[in-house]
């Protein structure tokens, strides 16, 4: 099942909502969620699904409601599943703040290992 923008938009509001407030301390630009799919540029049939930002903006996460729809529509998600996945997501991406905020990186190295397999697995690697 597909929930739509509107839907997902709830729900995530819902789900940042049972997060300690603290966890969103520096995050001036906030959560994000925007209606595109972002396919990876290294390796397109995988798609982005959210992302922490740290630039002139500011410090934000944005969440790809497309990247999710894709992924619900290809394993027939329930709302539960679409729940799981945005809390993991969202989880994922306020590691990343909150290691930013702390001049750590190891989130950011375990995702590059996760990529180099993924590029070796699909024959994408020089």
């Amino acid at each position: 099942m597909s929930l739509s923008f509107d839907q997902a938009a709830e729900l995530l509001d819902e789900i940042a909502e049972s997060f300690p407030p603290a966890l969103f301390d520096g995050l001036n630009g906030g959560v994000n969620l925007l209606r595109e799919a972002k396919p990876d540029p290294e390796l397109p049939d995988l798609c982005i699904m959210g992302e922490y930002c740290h630039d002139l903006l500011g410090r934000y996460i944005n969440l790809y409601f497309g990247s999710f729809a894709v992924l619900a529509e290809q394993e027939s998600w329930s709302p539960k599943t679409w729940a799981r996945e945005l809390r993991q997501t969202l989880s994922h991406e306020l590691t990343h703040h909150m290691e930013a905020r702390a001049g750590l990186h190891a989130l950011d190295d375990k995702d590059a290992a996760e990529m180099d397999a993924w590029r070796k697995e699909l024959g994408d690697e020089d």
